[in-house]
């Protein structure tokens, strides 16, 4: 695996990465029984489940989940994303059967988000090796993804763009050859920043697609007034415990997670 000054440059230039082997068979093939026990209906036209805020979502259904929430190996990358002072802000499941159709591709900030008002044209760098994104989503796969089966995909480097998501891309993201579908096997994580026009591609595989999905965003920041709750009877660190805290400024009301 690379070094972290290695991953903090490919999540710079790229606005993602895959990091394979951070859950070995042991752990995916728990997490994957403690999903088999709920009974979930068939993935159909819902393709989400054990979401938050509003509850404790799939955090309820066993410590595997909440393990998660600070794996260490992707604590260390969040830090030079988010900083210090951090919060989880939401969380859900994904789940494909063959022939579940794609959707569409989009950005929550930047040039393609529904709500920005930037100038077109208009660059804003980041100064003194520091690049503080507001939300960053960490995907663990529980199948393998990637190019023959479908799953996340996204434009890479998009995260940077100027300009809006080009009509003709998002209605036939498959044709476009900038939209790539990602290699991750089984156990990897997909980080990415919200700023990336992503989405999710067609999926082709014969297994189901199972995935995870923490959504961590810098403290002072929150995407709804809801909140995600802690689960009842798991027992948590003292620092999953503060992914849990109200939105604040970071260190002087918010403290560090490191």
């Amino acid at each position: 695996m690379y070094d972290l000054q290695t991953l903090q440059y490919l999540f710079d230039v790229q606005g993602y990465l895959v990091v394979e082997d951070v859950l070995n068979s042991d752990e995916v093939a728990e997490l994957n029984e403690r999903i088999n026990e709920q009974d979930l209906p068939e993935p159909g036209k819902v393709q989400r489940f054990g979401s938050a805020p509003d509850g404790p979502g799939f955090l309820q259904w066993g410590k595997s989940f909440c393990s998660l929430l600070d794996n260490p190996t992707i604590m260390d990358i969040l830090r030079f994303r988010l900083g210090d002072c951090f919060r989880l802000d939401r969380i859900y499941g994904m789940y494909m059967r063959e022939g579940m159709p794609r959707g569409g591709l989009h950005a929550d900030y930047g040039a393609s988000s529904p709500t920005s008002r930037s100038k077109h044209g208009e660059y804003f760098p980041f100064k003194d090796n520091e690049i503080h994104n507001g939300f960053v989503v960490v995907t663990w796969n529980l199948a393998d993804t990637g190019p023959d089966y479908g799953g996340f995909c996204c434009i890479p480097g998009s995260h940077k763009g100027n300009y809006r998501l080009p009509q003709e891309i998002a209605v036939e993201p498959e044709k476009a050859s900038c939209v790539i579908i990602p290699e991750a096997p089984a156990g990897s994580a997909i980080l990415f920043s919200e700023a990336l026009t992503h989405g999710t591609a067609a999926w082709n595989g014969a297994h189901q697609r199972r995935s995870l999905l923490y959504k961590y965003c810098v403290s002072s920041m929150a995407w709804t007034s809801r909140r995600v709750a802690q689960p009842e009877d798991i027992e948590l660190t003292d620092r999953q415990k503060i992914l849990f805290r109200d939105p604040a400024d970071p260190h002087r009301h918010f403290p560090s997670l490191f």
